[in-house]
Parts: structure tokens; C-alpha cells; sequence
């Protein structure tokens, strides 16, 4: 496919790299940032995914050529109105998938595509049932996956995508990380494609 702009991905996700590849657009990464990953206590949960990836495309670290568009990403999951982040321990993990099993939770990810004259920012909620979870399976999945680095404690595509997840409604990418569909008309309104 014809690009028209430099594609800069601002995130080292291997998730967000696989989907954006899957759009047959080339791509370099850069993830210098000075943006410190803090919330505004005010924020709602549907909120925070917008601040970061806002915050992440503002604190990018050096401005942008004209022939370039920076996209940046941030996903969140919300349980009972609460955003669970990243896990930053074992038993933060196993915490966060026991208030997951059995029920219905909310992922979110916000969008922005800056260049050096505009930036749009979208965001995407997809609803995802998980069935009850044994402890055992709990345990299994952090020790052998590690989903240190995954909003939810959980990757979609990963061995508990598999077994527990039941039911979505919306799209698959959303909960991978990346919105591809809403992705691919940014890139295309902003003449990138």
C-alpha cells in the first residue's frame, strides 16, 4: 500500500507492532518520551486511556518533520467502574484476574495520530465476558505468562483468551491493543494512505 508519510509507532508493544504490520503500512518505532505516566485524580476510567495517549504523542521527544505522523496508543480495562492498569506484581495480577472471573469488563483504548500541523485522538470499548476462573488456573496463567506488561493482567490472544473468555462484543483488536479498523481511517484522513 502506498504511504504517503513516515509512520512513527510510539510504543514497543509487540501486540500494537503485529496489528499495525497487519495494515501493510511501513513503519519505524520510537519510543523517546519524556511524558511521566501520571493520572489527574478527576479523570474518569474512560478518561485515562485518552490522557495517556495524549500524553504519550505530547511528550514525544523531538518535534515532528513535516513528512511524519506520530501514533501513539493506551489501554485500560474497567471492572465495576474501576481502571486496572498494569500489574506491577505477582499478586497484583492474581488479584486483578479474580475480580475479572465470572464477569463482564470494559476495555478501552485511546488513539492519537499527530503530525506536525494536526492530532486526532479516538477511542474504542469493547465488552468482554470471562467465565469463573479456578484458582489453579489463575496461578497457572501469571506464572507461565507473566502478563506483567498487559492492562487486565490478561492478553486476549494469550492461553486465557483461549479458555476463559466466553463472549465480546465489539472488536478483537480493541482488547489486543489497537484498534485497527478506527487505526486505518485515521491514517486514511490524515493522508497517510
Amino acid at each position: 500500500m502506498l504511504t504517503y508519510k513516515n509512520i512513527i509507532l510510539g510504543s514497543n508493544s509487540p501486540r500494537r507492532k503485529e496489528l499495525l504490520k497487519c495494515l501493510d503500512v511501513d513503519f519505524q518505532v520510537d519510543t523517546g518520551n519524556t511524558f511521566q505516566e501520571t493520572l489527574e485524580p478527576d479523570l474518569t476510567p474512560c478518561e485515562v486511556p485518552v490522557h495517556m495517549s495524549l500524553g504519550k504523542s505530547h511528550g514525544f521527544h523531538r518535534p515532528l518533520a513535516a513528512d511524519e505522523v506520530l501514533l501513539t496508543a493506551d489501554t485500560i480495562v474497567i471492572a465495576d467502574g474501576k481502571a486496572l492498569g498494569k500489574p506491577h506484581s505477582r499478586e497484583e495480577a492474581v488479584d486483578m484476574l479474580r475480580e475479572l472471573s465470572g464477569r463482564d469488563h470494559l476495555v478501552v483504548t485511546a488513539v492519537t495520530l499527530r503530525d506536525s500541523l494536526r492530532e486526532k485522538t479516538v477511542s474504542d470499548c469493547t465488552r468482554v465476558w470471562f467465565r469463573e476462573l479456578e484458582p489453579a488456573e489463575i496461578d497457572y496463567y501469571v506464572d507461565t505468562y507473566k502478563p506483567y506488561d498487559k492492562a487486565g493482567a490478561y492478553g486476549v490472544q494469550e492461553w486465557i483468551g483461549y479458555v476463559a473468555i466466553g463472549n465480546i462484543e465489539g472488536s478483537f483488536y480493541n482488547v489486543m491493543g489497537l484498534p485497527v479498523h478506527q487505526v486505518y481511517d485515521l491514517l486514511k484522513e490524515f493522508n497517510v494512505i
